[in-house]
């Protein structure tokens, strides 16, 4: 039997969400698909972690949103959510507060009123915060004992400052200090009309549309602005926290670019790709297949609403520490003195092209990249656009952008291990 040709298709075409005003201001955006018995609704609320005015407000308002609301307990809620096979899911990042109810459409109308005790009527009930205090205290001191997890945490301190929303850390002891009276100022603050938007796909009739609606329209207005102070970011070439106990050092290499909507992101993606972005790539075939030092590494950009950087990592043998980053710097240089070959970027790009497609397979990867979308200000054109442009990229202009943004005194090196890599040298 013969295999299937490859093919690589010329362009992606992915729906346009429907966009409808509701009366409070908020918008809603739809993306129908009768294929699938299935739905799911987003709001999208700017409340992220950098927005907080109390260490860690952000985080225990989104994750207690379900513990309890006007008119039922955490438990019914639950129950309620679980006797309908409907999924409820709360993500926050830096920016924003993502919060999904997934549901058979024949179990929509249940899932639609469990969504409005958790979104419109949360209570943050005492005794469940002293619960959830005390947890997420005892399991963020356990994951600061991975080095993985502190040198994240240096990486974003050493990259933006330590006094900038994005790169700032707080003890666990300050879980000590959050009050309900900061998850309750914190939602009437961020959780309104003016600072939401909504994201429903899959089988979405009319009955599901007034109701979804109803909802986003039950959202308060609010007169202040959700804004915060963002001074500029202060990075700092290097950063070393030693645990003495370590067997693997965990490192990070990088620096700050620019956000999504920066002519040159998409070029730079190809940049970190090329890097470290697939199994084949070069770092990947350096650190682990030529001299073993590693079972993974990954380069990727990473953006946020105001700021974007690319991003090296990986968990190395301590012993191999100064050796690793070595190579990777080397890898670097290599990419801004050597063109790639034709070869290697169709490769590269063929891989994305590969990535972009398995991400849009479904209503609800559709969504994600509507939200990724409408929050950088775009629609879903910005698919074609950015698949144009990958497939569109040659050798030398990777070159041209790695030379530019890949300079090794512009890069910004974070270490967690047992001995200093950089010490003596």
């Amino acid at each position: 039997m013969n295999a299937p040709s490859l093919v690589i298709p010329e362009r992606i075409d992915a729906p346009r969400a429907e966009r409808h005003l509701l009366a409070n201001g908020t918008p809603l955006y739809v993306i129908s698909s009768d294929d699938f018995e299935v739905l799911r609704f987003t709001l999208v609320f700017r409340a992220g972690s950098s927005l907080q005015q109390r260490p860690f407000s952000a985080s225990a308002t989104a994750n207690m949103l379900s513990e309890g609301s006007r008119d039922m307990t955490a438990r019914q809620i639950a129950e309620r959510l679980d006797f309908y096979g409907s999924y409820f899911e709360v993500n926050i990042d830096r920016d924003y507060v993502y919060i999904s109810f997934s549901s058979l459409s024949k179990f929509f109308a249940p899932t639609l009123e469990a969504a409005r005790q958790i979104v419109l009527h949360p209570l943050f009930p005492e005794e469940e915060l002293d619960s959830y205090r005390e947890k997420r205290k005892q399991a963020l001191a356990i994951e600061r004992r991975k080095v993985d997890t502190l040198v994240r945490e240096l990486f974003a301190g050493a990259l933006f400052g330590a006094d900038h929303p994005y790169g700032v850390t707080y003890p666990e002891s300050a879980y000590d200090t959050l009050r309900r009276s900061d998850l309750e100022a914190l939602y009437r603050r961020l959780y309104t009309a003016e600072n939401c938007l909504i994201v429903c796909s899959g089988r979405v009739g009319d009955e599901e549309l007034r109701g979804i609606a109803a909802l986003g329209e039950a959202l308060p207005r609010s007169s202040a602005p959700a804004e915060v102070c963002f001074p500029a970011p202060c990075s700092e070439p290097y950063r070393f926290v030693r645990r003495a106990d370590a067997v693997q050092s965990s490192l990070r290499i990088g620096r700050l670019l620019f956000p999504r909507t920066h002519p040159d992101f998409v070029g730079m993606q190809v940049v970190a790709t090329v890097l470290g972005g697939y199994f084949g790539s070069r770092l990947m075939h350096n650190l682990r297949e030529v001299h073993g030092y590693t079972y993974g590494v990954g380069a990727a950009m990473i953006n946020f609403e105001r700021e974007g950087y690319l991003a090296i990592a990986a968990q190395v043998g301590a012993e191999e520490t100064a050796a690793a980053l070595d190579e990777c710097f080397f890898e670097i240089e290599r990419l801004r003195r050597e063109p790639l070959s034709v070869g290697e970027l169709e490769l590269v790009k063929n891989i994305m092209t590969g990535e972009m497609m398995r991400i849009l397979d479904g209503p609800f990867g559709i969504a994600d990249v509507t939200i990724e979308n409408l929050l950088c200000g775009t629609d879903n054109g910005a698919i074609e656009r950015n698949m144009r442009a990958i497939r569109e990229i040659t050798p030398a202009e990777v070159q041209r952008l790695a030379e530019r943004y890949l300079r090794r005194e512009d890069l910004v090196t974070a270490v967690v291990g047992a001995e200093d890599p950089f010490a003596g040298r």
